[in-house]
């Protein structure tokens, strides 16, 4: 039997995220509109939307064995820190109106988790345009 080879702390996180959009996207769907408007229901399943793209992509990249490990470790930070800071403040801004605490300090979180994300993608594709013998 071939052994697989596979990034299992990517991975597993990967799993977990996935999990994760999961339940918050059927709190959204179930839940959420009896708590707030429905543009606040819209913006927190564009939270739940980017967080599960990431995290199918994070499964991606742990299977991915011909990126160099350098890349990967790095593109896992960026998605990792860029979900939780993107989904997350997304998440909270949506709630904002049932909160017993004020997230206004959160707008610029978002961009930034944004930002975060874009970096991963970027990284990712650099690092595999560097690799060497491969077209």
């Amino acid at each position: 039997m071939k052994k697989i080879h596979f990034n299992k702390k990517i991975v597993v996180t990967a799993a977990f995220f996935a999990a994760f959009a999961v339940v918050f996207g059927a709190f959204g769907a179930h839940l959420l509109q009896n708590l707030v408007d429905s543009e606040a229901v819209d913006t927190f399943e564009t939270g739940v939307r980017y967080q599960m793209y990431h995290s199918l992509a994070l499964l991606v990249l742990g299977f991915a064995g011909a990126v160099p490990t350098k890349v990967s470790k790095w593109v896992f930070r960026f998605f990792i820190w860029g979900m939780i800071l993107f989904s997350g403040s997304i998440y909270l801004l949506a709630l904002k109106s049932v909160l017993p605490f004020s997230v206004s300090f959160l707008g610029p979180v978002t961009p930034l988790g944004g930002l975060l994300l874009i970096l991963g993608w970027l990284w990712l594709a650099i690092g595999l345009l560097t690799i060497k013998g491969i077209d």
